[in-house]
């Protein structure tokens, strides 16, 4: 079972989640809301992915975490 971190979620905020993740060798885990589902999906990006994951969030989804081209897709929340 995981933990959701109930913070704030900014990009600032996801970046600053990967960081530690990074320095305690952990997964970045992601919900991802999306129109049409009853839950958030949950991504799980390994160690070795983080740092091209979040050059590739920054680059989808705006400072509140929207993604930039499909309207309702949102991160909404970070997993332990």
């Amino acid at each position: 079972m995981c933990e959701i971190n109930e913070i704030e979620l900014t990009m600032e905020s996801l970046e600053n989640h990967a960081k530690q993740c990074l320095e305690k060798n952990l997964p970045l885990q992601v919900l991802i809301d999306m129109p049409g589902f009853d839950f958030p999906e949950m991504i799980t990006n390994p160690p070795e992915n983080i740092e091209k994951k979040i050059e590739y969030y920054k680059a989808t989804y705006d400072e509140n975490c929207n993604h930039k081209h499909a309207q309702g897709i949102r991160i909404v929340a970070v997993a332990f």
